[in-house]
This record gives C-alpha cells, structure tokens and sequence, in this order.
C-alpha cells in the first residue's frame, strides 16, 4: 500500500513539473480570441458581457478554455475559477453555476444592474483520488457581468385625487396629478438595490380616489408621464390593498374609502401595501414658547407601528408661567391633545406637570424630543451645543453653532464645510446626530456633501414638513 501512495505521488510530482517551463505536452489547440490568456500551455478566453437577466439555465458560460495537455492521459484535470481569493467549481467547457456568479455579485457590489468586471484565474487540478495536486494557473482575465434586477429609480413620488384642492363651490383649484403637488417617498439612505423599501404616508378625505405612482427622473422631466417613469397597479381601478406594479401601461389604483394611509412600495419586485394607519403624520407641539396660541412646531412620525415621533422643539417662557406644553394631533383640536397622561415614563428633561401638562426640567432652549405613544414614553434631551464635524476639522471636535431664536435656526458663519463630508451632531456625541440631503435632514443620515461658509439648521419644522439647512 505505502508503494502504491508513493506511486501515485511520484507521478502527479511528474504532473505538477508540465507547467509554462516543461516542454513535454501536446501541441495546445489554437484559438482565435485576442483577449486569450496563458494557462499551462493552454489559454483561457473572456467571452462576451454576461446579462443574467437573460440566463435561464443551472450554468452560465463564464470563459473559453483551451485545456492543459501532458503526455499522460490518465489524468483529467478538475478547474476552479478565482475570484478575490473565493474558488468556485468550473468545467471543462467554461460553465460555472450561475446562483454561485449571481451571489458573488451581489455580495461585493450589490444588486444594481451595472456591468461588473471581475478579476478571475483558473486552476487546473489533478487528482489521483486520494491526492489533489495543482497542475496549472492562468494569467488574469476578466468576466464581465450585470446582475439581474428592474430598473429602480433613485426616488419615487405619488400623485392622484387625494392631492386635489377644491374652492368653496366644488371648482378645482390644484390639480393633484401634477409635479407640483407630487409627494415624495421616504427612503432610507442606503442604495436603492440594497434597500428597494420606499413608504409615503398621506390621507384622502373621500370615497374613491385614484393614483399612480412617479418616478424621481419623470418628475426632474418636461413630462412626468414619459414611458416606464410611471408605475401603477396592472389593472386600472384596482382597489386592492396589496398587489404588483407595472411601468408598462401602468393603470390608476383606487382607495374605496376615506382615511389615512400608508403605501409602501417593493421596488425589487414592484409589489405595493396599502395599511390604514391610526397615527398621523404630525404631531404638532403647542406651549408657553408662543403663549399657547401656535403649534407650528411639529415632530414626525418615524414608526407607525408604535406611533413613535422625533424631532427638536423650541421651548421658552415668555409670561414667567413655567416651561409647559402639550402636542396636538390636528391643529387648534384640544379633545384629542397629547398631555402628560398619555404616558407613564419620562426620560432626560421629560415631566409630567400637575396641571396635566407635560414640561421640562432644564429651561429654556431647544428640545430633541423622543415620543413613544404606544408604549407611553417621552424622552428630551436638551441641545446644550449643536456642532458640525467632517472632514473640514479631521473629524475631531465640533465647530459649535449659535441659536437664532428669531428665525428658529442654529447658524455659524466661516464654518468652512466641504464637499467630502460632515454632518450635525447633538452634544458632541453621535447617539443624536443629523445627515442627508439639505432639503431632508435625517436622523443618522448619510454624510452632507455641500461646502461653503454660512450654515443655518432649521431643525423644529417651523416652515417646513422637514428638517432642513442652507448652505452659502
């Protein structure tokens, strides 16, 4: 037995020595493909981009092998393609399992449809059932591929009945099939192709009402209804509340009843949910600050499950009365206001007042307020400093703004911000930080990319249904 294994040893050994620098193998077959590369005395050739949105089948075609020959034929080379130190099997025609070149894909570029070009080498292996020895490796070729996915947009906006505005005598005054009333999705800042989620949350005030869905590069357009921008249910009058999008003929879909909703879209796979929602959007905070006669300060909802809002308030004093307020969940509607009986558990500056108000420990200023109304919580943290940090400060440190109690705004001039990155931060801590685009500030958002000298934040939703900054 111990001869038998140093045998076959002894002559994969032998196999192992046929390389680029042995002379003793068969005359390699010829191929006409420039783009060939060594592989023993073999080549290996890149075939044509791969679209696996067309590939149907178990094996994709991945390379054009010419084979390693030897003077021995008793063995038949075994191949695996390289890619970024992963090995996969292959066989002697080029075909490797497509599940195998799809999840490699997606797992190191994600799924958007963008051709990839790969890396690769083969090896060919002998083996003489017991023992497996490298016989070759070829030089560097590359696989060119796109991933299978639709098309997603970067955004998406709805439009229909439920935007259309009316004048006292029925006649129409807006028309709610227009960009200009279009209302955006929310989505989160990842990559559409890792995160196709996108949610917008609206009401119709009437039976019936009809909508479509737009995409960000129809409404940027002259024509929001240009083919394949606009997506919609494939029956026109759907009226289900779970179903699939087309961008092909797209039809109008139909909420029967009045209400607040949410939609949600899966851009993956063009499927939509329509969810009645108990919670508004809104939520808007009413208090001493303006002596108890305006509640255009507003937090948002951000978990309509839970009904949990967030977002920053500015809370003063001005009567010497105390720093109270209540939130109203319709503006000038005392029944349904939000007060310290709502909830059983107050955290940071939070408090329940004996009046039945809620109120505030730490004085005047600006307020990140946290509201969880399902579970009765309410948390508010005091911005004792609102800072910006980048890489215009090497990350280190905050380059601390000034509050503006006249315009609501936190403002600094020579702030000196670049276009490679910084974001707002609460504290000169990261737990409360704020990022994204300047019309759409979010919680933890991406980094903000715009330079320049005077930065304004606009954090209490004052004017807007966002979070927002210029930058000059």
């Amino acid at each position: 037995m111990i001869k038998k294994i140093l045998l076959g040893m002894t002559l994969l050994m032998g196999m192992v020595s046929c390389t680029e620098d042995f002379t003793d193998w068969g005359n390699p077959q010829t191929n006409s493909q420039k783009e060939a590369v060594a592989f023993g005395n073999g080549s290996v050739a890149p075939v044509d981009v791969i679209n696996l949105a067309d590939v149907n089948t178990e094996k994709v075609k991945v390379a054009s092998i010419v084979a390693p020959t030897s003077s021995n034929a008793a063995y038949t080379p075994n191949y695996k393609i390289n890619f970024d130190g992963q090995s996969f099997d292959i066989d002697a025609d080029g075909n490797m399992a497509t599940a195998e070149l799809t999840n490699y894909i997606v797992g190191k570029y994600g799924k958007r449809p963008t051709e990839r070009d790969i890396d690769a080498t083969l090896d060919a292996w002998v083996s003489n059932g017991s023992t497996a020895v490298k016989m070759a490796t070829s030089a560097t070729f590359q696989v060119k591929a796109i991933p299978e996915a639709p098309v997603i947009d970067e955004g998406y906006y709805l439009v229909g009945d439920m935007f259309t505005v009316k004048d006292e005598a029925g006649e129409e005054k807006v028309n709610g099939w227009t960009k200009e009333v279009a209302k955006a999705f929310n989505h989160s800042d990842k990559d559409v192709y890792d995160d196709p989620i996108f949610t917008v949350s609206f009401e119709t005030k009437e039976a019936n009402q009809y909508w479509k869905i737009i995409s960000k590069k129809n409404i940027n357009s002259d024509n929001i209804w240009a083919d394949g921008g606009v997506v919609g249910p494939k029956v026109d009058g759907d009226d289900s509340m779970t179903g699939l999008l087309t961008n092909e003929g797209a039809g109008a879909g139909k909420i029967a009843k009045a209400g607040k909703y949410k939609l949600t879209i899966n851009m993956m796979d063009y499927s939509y949910t329509l969810e009645e929602v108990n919670y508004d959007p809104f939520i808007y905070f009413i208090g001493s600050t303006d002596k108890w006669t305006k509640a255009d300060q507003k937090l948002a909802l951000v978990d309509d499950a839970k009904g949990v809002y967030t977002g920053y308030v500015y809370l003063a004093d001005p009567n010497g009365a105390g720093y109270e307020f209540k939130f109203q969940r319709a503006v000038g509607n005392w029944d349904t206001a939000i007060a310290a009986s709502n909830f059983v558990t107050f955290n940071g500056s939070a408090a329940g007042i004996a009046n039945g108000n809620l109120g505030v420990n730490d004085g005047e200023g600006v307020y990140y307020m946290d509201v969880n109304l399902s579970e009765g919580t309410i948390t508010a943290t005091k911005v004792e400093t609102m800072g910006m940090i980048g890489n215009f400060n090497n990350w280190a440190g905050d380059a601390v703004m000034t509050w503006n109690a006249e315009e609501y705004c936190f403002e600094a001039t020579n702030a000196g911000v670049t276009a490679d990155g910084w974001k707002f931060r609460v504290n000169g801590e990261w737990n409360i930080n704020l990022g994204g685009s300047l019309n759409n500030l979010t919680a933890g958002g991406s980094d903000i990319k715009v330079a320049g000298n005077t930065v304004k934040l606009y954090p209490t939703r004052k004017t807007s249904e966002n979070i927002y900054c210029t930058v000059e």
